[in-house]
């Protein structure tokens, strides 16, 4: 499935929404998710501090709610445009109660003259039929679908909202399940075609590209949550998250798309680090963490010009250079890609590894450091130099090791995929039970390229103390935390250590440059990424 975009009109209302100083017209709108309405009412202060355009009140999330009493409280004391919601339990809220009642209560929000009002597609017509069209011009009707289960196809979700539109909707409402990231791909070719006001979110981690890119395909609003954590539906970001990490408002048509695709992704800091240098150098671009099941899937469906660079992570790297049209030759020798650039001409997907350029250089550099003295050569020559897994990473820093000239050793828990890459690099295969006494020399390199000892096993680690004090330096391509058990260790024993945030950032320079074709803003990545890392 292609997908391209447009521009959007935006949605004319009385509502006193600020529309200035943006590139797209798409709404952030603050949730609420208090329990009583004097906490909602400071939800909503705070949201309009954070820079939301309006707030949605949760009305089913209340533990003690007596509509006469409240919503005029809440309406009166509103400090931005409302969207009043009352959710039964089955359309996914909380409400258990009598519906006669709530939809009075709804009825009641619209005669108090909210801006926006939702109902359910379900209950529509009854609903309608209970005002009998009177309502203020300026009160906005929102009717929704929520689909508990999964995302249909592109003309169940276009009838949907033909549906919905019907049904004398201001606003039109869908919000699916993602199942798979691909799923966010069939709501926005709908947001991209829809010629009313339409609100499309795919819930779930999967589907943020939905909240994000909906700025992109012409999206009503997103959703953003007020408090970290306190999100109102699955994989909901903050309004922070919006505005600061993603630069939400500077989303538009032109805007091209980038992320990282790995699985896990939660933990990443790469949209941290491209979107700040995104934004600093002025270039119109997004960058997003994609969690991905099928590599082939999401590229396949994701195959327009403007989506137009992507980093590669575990467990993805091996599977993405077999998705390429053309892989770099270094690339191709290490059996392994970091990096995917879409040709602009073509759309050709051109794959590369930067990986072993940044792991190599930081090893080097702290190598250099250690001895105390400039060296012509590489300081990993002639090194016995063990490498840790048989993955992507693995491969890159076993093949960058042979090329700098050190004796390379793959341990990994399979050992025909060890000996696979220690007879491409001329090496020795072990398996990680042998690392324990594995201890031919004094002064060895070891270098971890798995992912045991990462958030959130971060007490994990497959070299024991006792063997470390064989090595001079120990590297380890985990980032997340930045100080993981086998470098803490290390160090204890004292080798020298060199912290994945080291190959991470180097690389980040180069793929940066790979995407804009800008010169890195090095010193304002390194900054991005110390805030983002923790010990």
């Amino acid at each position: 499935m292609t997908i391209s975009s447009r521009n959007s009109a935006p949605f004319q209302c009385d509502a006193g929404i600020r529309n200035e100083g943006r590139r797209n017209s798409t709404l952030i709108c603050g949730s609420t998710t208090a329990e009583t309405v004097e906490g909602m009412v400071f939800e909503m202060v705070k949201a309009k501090e954070l820079g939301a355009d309006l707030v949605e009140a949760r009305l089913d999330l209340l533990k003690d709610f007596h509509p006469t009493q409240h919503l005029p409280f809440l309406i009166n004391n509103r400090p931005l445009p409302i969207l009043i919601s009352y959710r039964p339990i089955w359309e996914g809220g909380k409400y258990e109660g009598d519906e006669t009642k709530r939809q009075e209560a709804l009825r009641l929000a619209i005669d108090l003259e909210c801006e926006f009002v939702e109902v359910e597609l379900k209950v529509a017509h009854e609903f309608y039929n209970g005002i009998g069209w009177k309502k203020a011009e300026s009160v906005k009707m929102v009717v929704s679908s929520h689909n508990l289960e999964n995302t249909p196809s592109v003309e169940e979700i276009g009838n949907l909202a033909a549906t919905i539109q019907a049904s004398g909707a201001d606003i039109v409402k869908i919000t699916t399940t993602a199942l798979d990231i691909t799923d966010s791909a069939r709501l926005l070719q709908v947001l991209l075609h829809s010629q009313v006001p339409m609100i499309g979110i795919a819930v779930g981690e999967k589907g943020i590209l939905s909240r994000v890119l909906c700025a992109k395909f012409g999206g009503f609003l997103t959703f953003g949550s007020i408090e970290d954590g306190a999100v109102s539906s699955p994989g909901q970001p903050t309004i922070k998250e919006l505005l600061d990490l993603y630069n939400f408002r500077h989303i538009g048509v032109d805007t091209k798309v980038h992320g990282v695709i790995g699985n896990p992704i939660s933990h990443s800091k790469s949209p941290h680090l491209y979107n700040a240098a995104f934004k600093s150098m002025g270039f119109d671009g997004v960058y997003l963490p994609f969690l991905v099941d099928n590599v082939s899937d999401f590229l396949s469906t994701y195959s327009s010009l403007d989506f137009v660079g992507y980093s590669y992570t575990i467990p993805h790297k091996v599977d993405g250079l077999r998705c390429c049209d053309e892989v770099d030759p270094v690339a191709k020798a290490i059996g392994a890609i970091s990096c995917m650039i879409r040709r602009p001409s073509n759309g050709k997907l051109i794959g590369y590894n930067m990986d072993y350029l940044g792991a190599i250089a930081a090893i080097e550099e702290r190598l250099q450091d250690s001895n105390g003295r400039s060296m012509s050569g590489s300081p990993l020559y002639g090194k016995l130099f063990v490498v840790i897994g048989a993955g992507g990473a693995g491969k890159a820093l076993a093949f960058g090791g042979k090329q700098k000239g050190a004796r390379i050793v793959v341990a990994n828990r399979t050992y025909s995929k060890a000996q696979e890459i220690a007879n491409r690099v001329g090496g020795k295969a072990i398996t990680l039970s042998e690392l324990e006494n594995f201890h031919p020399e004094q002064g060895m390199i070891l270098a971890n390229a798995t992912s045991v000892g990462m958030e959130p096993k971060i007490h994990q680690s497959l070299v024991p103390k006792e063997a470390l004090k064989y090595y001079s330096l120990v590297f380890d391509a985990i980032y997340t935390p930045k100080l993981t058990r086998l470098l803490r260790e290390a160090r204890e024993v004292g080798a020298a250590i060199v912290y994945g945030t080291e190959m991470f950032i180097n690389q980040a320079f180069l793929q940066f440059e790979r995407f804009t074709r800008l010169p890195a803003p090095k010193q304002l990545m390194r900054d991005v990424l110390a805030r983002n890392t923790r010990e």
